[in-house]
């Protein structure tokens, strides 16, 4: 049995964007992380020569 200051995971909205070391912050991270791989594999893709260069840092 839960106490009323205790929650399942199940019960938690997964979504919700929750400031900390949460798992909603994970999912968050992840999302963004994934966004940002397939932009730069597009940007490679698109342009021929890759993000740094791209962006002229190299």
């Amino acid at each position: 049995m839960y106490t009323s200051t205790e929650t399942r995971a199940a019960d938690q909205d997964r979504n919700r964007w929750v400031w900390g070391f949460t798992p909603q912050a994970e999912l968050w991270n992840g999302r963004f992380a994934m966004i940002g791989f397939v932009s730069a594999l597009l940007t490679e893709m698109v342009y021929g020569q890759g993000t740094l260069h791209f962006l002229g840092l190299m």
